[in-house]
């Protein structure tokens, strides 16, 4: 089993491309194991669960402690950010630790948590119909999303990026993609800015990313547009292979979804941020994740503590 297991190819050649990459690798796919050049699972941080921990205004948490536990929305498919084992059900990535860090802070051991498959389009109805008590999964906080859930952080600032194979020399942002093959997820946000910032750019559309990081591989296109972050975990899977080149375009704030009425929830999971950032838990995360694309961490973001609404 290897790194790029869960990498649905499509065709015969980006198959025999990826054993290759696969044989390459160092470790394999089993818990424990270490990623490619990369620490091993145990120096991922240990969250302390805060002892004693309450809240009783918030409905959310007094819910989950009855249950036990927290019922979290998360990725399954985004390397080094949200991405689930196939065969062990084990969830891994950046999110992940965020999740973790969270659960701990408010007194649920993070071995408790059930993580659910949430997909995007279902994020909101997911928090609103109680299905989930939280979401950690690439949730870029917006004024629209905020009419509909809360808000905690952002643990994360984000932008639209571009991977391209780590021999390209020719496109170093995005004022070089004219007459170059762009692809992204079609109708997505970053493939309607390119459509509309950089219409000189020869734009390609999917279903998903990792569609367009198979063609990239196989030489079928140029570079793959996105957030810069799910960008990073599909470098820090084959890190001779594939860069992330040039400087965010956008900018992509991650929070964490809460119920939008769940105003003592949110800022509770706002203060549990700001200890695992000082605590140096956020970096130690980053940099056994995400940081295994070979990007130093940058700095977490200004917390948005904003009023209820």
């Amino acid at each position: 089993m290897t790194h790029l297991h869960s990498w649905r190819l499509r065709r015969p050649l980006a198959a025999l491309l990826f054993t290759v990459l696969a044989l390459a690798a160092t470790g394999c796919g089993r818990e424990g194991s270490p990623p490619a050049k990369g620490p091993s699972a145990d120096q991922l941080p240990h969250y302390t669960v805060a002892s004693g921990f309450r809240l009783p205004a918030s409905p959310t948490w007094t819910k989950a402690k009855r249950r036990g536990h927290l019922v979290i929305g998360v990725k399954e498919d985004q390397p080094y950010l949200g991405e689930r084992d196939p065969s062990s059900g084990r969830y891994s990535g950046f999110d992940i630790e965020i999740a973790k860090m969270m659960s701990a802070s408010l007194g649920f051991a993070p071995s408790t948590i059930v993580f659910k498959t949430i997909a995007s389009a279902n994020r909101e109805t997911a928090l609103q119909n109680g299905q989930i008590d939280l979401y950690v999964g690439t949730y870029t906080i917006n004024p629209k999303r905020k009419k509909q859930v809360g808000f905690a952080g952002p643990y994360y600032m984000a932008g639209q990026g571009l991977l391209v194979r780590s021999d390209e020399k020719g496109i170093k942002g995005p004022q070089d993609l004219a007459g170059k093959r762009v692809c992204s997820a079609a109708g997505s946000t970053p493939y309607q800015r390119i459509k509309a910032d950089f219409p000189r750019a020869d734009l390609v559309g999917y279903d998903t990313y990792s569609v367009c990081v198979d063609n990239l591989l196989t030489y079928q296109v140029d570079v793959v547009t996105t957030d810069d972050a799910i960008l990073l975990g599909y470098a820090a899977k084959a890190p001779d292979e594939l860069k992330v080149v040039g400087k965010p375009f956008s900018r992509e704030p991650y929070g964490i979804g809460v119920p939008r009425r769940d105003t003592a929830l949110r800022l509770a999971l706002d203060d549990a941020l700001a200890a695992q950032e000082k605590n140096g838990n956020w970096k130690k995360a980053y940099e056994a994740t995400l940081g295994l694309s070979g990007t130093p961490a940058p700095k977490p973001p200004p917390i948005d503590r904003y009023p209820a609404g």
